[in-house]
């Protein structure tokens, strides 16, 4: 082992072999926290090549149970996040491709921190059910075209401890590290072909431009040298997305959206997501057709026929989908009122994020208990006048001590006298 410390600290690339002899002996235990520490150090110093970082993605892989998809009828199209304040993109993208027959077998995780999770959403629907047996998940996403669930506990065991550890070593914003932890898992859940939303700004992991462009070019090079379909967007992240946040209020802004309901910059990234999925289930030849056609089925209402198929079939309360006045709700609603007047110039999604974790919609620690019933309503995004005394938003509380809360959401927001422009909600794709 530190013959191979010595070998990517000089710069040079480890081969397929030395690889799976690192994932294997640290997943097995046979090779101790500091010399792995130290690999990683040397790894977030002097990068991987392309080759590399496929090999240590398959090698994290192959380091516990994949899941086999080819009982699930036609090309498995997945989605993933590198998550955001407000992003309950998969809510409105998994029934929109399932409408026009494309199969959604998706596996999600929960939250931690300021990023929601779609299982912790999803769970705020009564009696809604992440857990359903191989045969039952293959069954439904056979008959229904979609079905999600909580991910396996054995799935890609070498990336948790990876994990683990580069949290605690500083190592964690490595590019090549990102991209072979978050493929892993899209590689092991079974996709044939995957469309990655690569946030950008304050909000999000990767907060510069080019960081994100990297990531994501990085990821779809992982994706096309193992043989799977890969495109990536490059989305804002500089605000929250939407206007609700927090587990209920983010199922209620979804169904909003099914409905048809234009929240501009949730309806944009929701419907290039799913076009792109689209194509690369064959569905549509062209992106542009995409969008178009899902556009129309979006305002239709038939997504939010397939979304009630699918929370029926796993067990939720579909009179919430119907009327979400019956979803959670809190016991109190505080206004946040502005103190001055001017145009909104930041709105930072991350200190939002924090405001409404420390109100409980998100976990602090991974065994926290989430409420669901509690959140944000936005009333002012970038780009809004407003008056001093007017609305910023809403908290929905179950206590009336929401101080920190209050403190966090307050330095998320900054105003200026002049008009702000708006910025585009997708920068990029990468294909």
């Amino acid at each position: 082992m530190s013959d191979l410390i010595l070998k990517k600290r000089n710069g040079a690339s480890l081969t397929q072999q030395e690889i799976e002899y690192v994932v294997n002996g640290y997943t097995g235990e046979q090779i101790p926290d500091y010399q792995i520490s130290a690999l990683l150090m040397a790894i977030y110093y002097k990068g991987m090549s392309t080759q590399e970082v496929s090999d240590l993605t398959m090698s994290m892989v192959h380091s516990g149970d994949t899941i086999d998809l080819s009982k699930v009828h036609g090309m498995k199209v997945d989605k993933h996040s590198t998550g955001g304040v407000g992003d309950k993109v998969s809510l409105i993208v998994a029934p929109l491709v399932a409408a026009v027959g494309v199969p959604v077998a998706k596996m999600s995780g929960r939250g931690l921190g300021h990023t929601g999770g779609t299982i912790d959403k999803l769970e705020a629907i009564e009696g809604f059910s992440v857990e359903l047996t191989r045969e039952e998940f293959f069954e439904q996403v056979n008959t229904k075209k979609l079905a999600i669930i909580g991910q396996s506990g054995r799935l890609t065991p070498a990336d948790k401890k990876l994990y683990a550890l580069r949290d605690v070593t500083a190592t964690v914003d490595s590019i090549p590290l990102i991209a072979s932890s978050i493929m892993s898992k899209k590689i092991a859940s079974g996709a044939d072909a995957i469309v990655l939303d690569v946030k950008t700004g304050s909000g999000a992991f990767m907060k510069s431009l080019d960081g994100a462009k990297d990531l994501a070019q990085t990821m779809v090079q992982i994706g096309k040298s193992l043989g799977r379909k890969t495109i990536a967007i490059i989305s804002d992240m500089n605000q929250p997305l939407g206007y609700e946040i927090g587990n209920a209020n983010e199922i209620k802004e979804a169904i909003e959206v099914l409905q048809g309901k234009r929240v501009e910059d949730l309806r944009e990234v929701s419907l290039s997501i799913a076009a792109h999925m689209a194509v690369l289930g064959g569905v549509y030849e062209q992106f542009e057709e995409a969008y178009k056609q899902l556009e129309h089925i979006l305002d239709s209402g038939e997504a939010l026929e397939t979304f009630k198929s699918f929370v029926d079939a796993q067990g939720g309360n579909v009179e919430q989908i119907i009327d979400p006045a019956k979803l959670p709700k809190a016991k109190f609603q505080i206004e946040i009122t502005s103190d001055a007047e001017g145009y909104v110039e930041k709105l930072e999604a991350e200190p939002v994020g924090v405001a409404a974790m420390l109100l409980g919609a998100g976990r602090k620690t991974k065994d926290d208990q989430i409420d669901h019933s509690v959140g944000i309503t936005l009333k002012k995004k970038i780009g809004d006048y407003v008056q001093k005394g007017d609305v910023l938003a809403i908290f929905h509380s179950n206590t009336e001590d929401v101080k920190a809360s209050i403190d966090s959401f307050k330095g998320a927001i900054s105003l200026t006298a002049q008009k702000i422009d708006s910025t585009p909600m997708i920068y990029e794709t990468i294909e």
